[in-house]
C-alpha cells in the first residue's frame, strides 16, 4: 500500500488515505485531467479501487462531497503494510455501547465486540476481514455482498451481524479454495461466467444456495431466481450455462 495524498480541490485541504499501488494513478487520471468532477458515487468507486476502509470513506467523502479532486502520489513515501491484516474488532473495548459477540464464521468461531448498527457485510470486511464479500449499492439490490446464514442466502448489506450469534454464516471463502474449488466455481471458471468480476463472489454464493431450493430446469427459471444478483458487465448467458451445467450433474 501506498500513502496518498488528496487534496480538496475547493478548499485545497488535503487528505490522507491509504492505497493499494499501483491502482491509483489508473483510477484517478481522469480527475487530474480537470475534465470532469466526479459525483458522490464516483468517490465512493474512488475509495473502493484504494482500498480505502470505511471510516476512511466516510470521513473522505464528509468533506469531498461531490466535488473534485486531484492526487499527489510521492513514490519515496511507499510502506509496506499487510494487504490481509489480523482481524479487529470495529468498536473498542472502551467504546460506548459495544456489545460482544461470537460468530460462527465459515467453521470458525470468532469473538468480537461491535457496535450494534454494525451490518454483518461490514463485520466480514472490516472486522474479520474476509473481502471476498462484496459492498456494492449497500441497498440489498445487487447482490454483490450474498453470503449463506444456517444454508439460506443473505444480502448481508442488509442484516445486522448481532443478529447472528449462534448461526452458521459462510462466505465465499468457505465454499472453496484454490486447488479445491466449489463445483459452481469449476463451472464459473470453465464458462467464463465473469468479466470485471467483482459481483462474481455474490453471483457463486446465490447459485450454490439455488442448487438446493425448488426451482424449475429452465434457463428462464435460473435467471428468475438468480434476478437479485446484478451484473453490469452483462455475463448472464454465461452465468445461467454453469449453473446449469452444475445442476445438470447433480
Amino acid at each position: 500500500r501506498v500513502p496518498i495524498r488528496v487534496r480538496h480541490a475547493r478548499d485545497g485541504h488535503v487528505h490522507e488515505l491509504a492505497g493499494v499501488a499501483g491502482t491509483s494513478q489508473r483510477h484517478l487520471s481522469f480527475l487530474e485531467s480537470g475534465r470532469a468532477a466526479p459525483s458522490q458515487p464516483m468517490v465512493l468507486s474512488l475509495a473502493a479501487a484504494l482500498n480505502v476502509s470505511l471510516r476512511q470513506q466516510n470521513a473522505f467523502l464528509a468533506s469531498a462531497g461531490t466535488v473534485g479532486v486531484a492526487t499527489v502520489i510521492n513514490p519515496n513515501n511507499l510502506v509496506a503494510q499487510p494487504m490481509n491484516p489480523a482481524a479487529a474488532s470495529v468498536a473498542t473495548d472502551g467504546a460506548e455501547g459495544a456489545v460482544s459477540m461470537t460468530l460462527r464464521i465459515n467453521g470458525n468461531e470468532h469473538r468480537l465486540r461491535l457496535d450494534p448498527r454494525t451490518t454483518l457485510l461490514d463485520c466480514l470486511r472490516e472486522s474479520v476481514v474476509l473481502t471476498g464479500t462484496k459492498k456494492g449499492c449497500d441497498h440489498g439490490q445487487c447482490g454483490a455482498c450474498t453470503v449463506h446464514v444456517n444454508g439460506r442466502r443473505v444480502n448481508s448489506c442488509l442484516s445486522l451481524a448481532v443478529m447472528h450469534a449462534g448461526e452458521e454464516i459462510t462466505t465465499i471463502e468457505g465454499i472453496g479454495q484454490p486447488g479445491a474449488l466449489h463445483p459452481m466455481q469449476s463451472a464459473f471458471v470453465a464458462h467464463d461466467a465473469y468479466q470485471c468480476g467483482y459481483c462474481t463472489c455474490g453471483q457463486i454464493m446465490s447459485a450454490v444456495a439455488l442448487l438446493k431450493e425448488r426451482w424449475g430446469p429452465k434457463d428462464d427459471d435460473v435467471r428468475e431466481a438468480m434476478s437479485g444478483n446484478i451484473c453490469r458487465c452483462g455475463a448472464y448467458p454465461n452465468i445461467v450455462a454453469a449453473i446449469q451445467q452444475v445442476r445438470g450433474k447433480s
